[in-house]
């Protein structure tokens, strides 16, 4: 017989067997749209489920309650981020300014740099009563990035003979500038895009290391 009833013809229904793992993501999933659009202290459970499409009950049962969702959803943008630039990283050559320009790269890639996610950074950066979970997050997982970045950068500086570049002020200008531009791309999009966040981080690269670095054209 077939099953003619509204639900059955509703392609945004979602099945009603799926893993603890496919739940979660879809109300990790639904956290970001909420945010991004309501913002934290607009989003509730209510917004939540509204944009995954489950019942209040579901999030109870994968999540005790609405800190620990927004919790995991900013961890798990954080390992998204993370795994991004160790792909990068590991795809890239050899040479250590080729990795460093891997990760400089990943943070303007398309998946994790968009409006909507970046959206919800700056929330989570603006939001009083999330400060203290953001900064315990990315405090296991920024200092990994910052500290393969140094030791990039010290080999380019030893290789080069650099001698009054400081690696750790470039790894420090380089997670400055990261953070920057990221906010430009949200606040101005219009003006300001992932290609000039990277032919801005190039031409800075290209004056500290004008050896290992070619100044690059302007972006089209």
């Amino acid at each position: 017989m077939n099953d003619s009833s509204p639900q059955a013809d509703d392609p945004q229904r979602k099945p009603r067997t799926a893993s603890k793992e496919v739940r979660r993501q879809q109300l990790i999933d639904a956290t970001i749209e909420s945010i991004a659009k309501y913002g934290v202290s607009g989003t509730t459970m209510t917004t939540v489920t509204g944009f995954a499409g489950l019942s209040i009950g579901l999030v109870n049962f994968h999540f005790k309650n609405k800190e620990t969702l927004f919790e995991e959803t900013l961890r798990f943008l954080a390992e998204e981020h993370r795994d991004q630039w160790k792909r990068s990283y590991e795809k890239a050559d050899l040479s250590p300014e080729a990795k460093l320009l891997a990760i400089v790269d990943a943070h303007f890639h398309s998946r994790i740099n968009n409006r909507k996610k970046l959206s919800v950074w700056f929330a989570f950066y603006g939001e009083a009563s999330s400060r203290a979970k953001y900064r315990k997050i990315m405090q296991e997982i920024d200092p990994e990035r910052w500290k393969l970045s140094n030791t990039l950068i010290r080999a380019i500086i030893a290789e080069g003979g650099y001698e009054q570049v400081e690696s750790e002020v470039v790894a420090d200008t380089l997670e400055g500038l990261y953070d920057g531009f990221c906010l430009n791309i949200l606040i101005y999009p219009g003006e300001f895009s992932r290609q000039d966040a990277k032919h801005r981080i190039r031409t800075y690269l290209s004056g500290v290391f004008p050896r290992h670095f070619d100044r690059p054209a302007a972006p089209a």
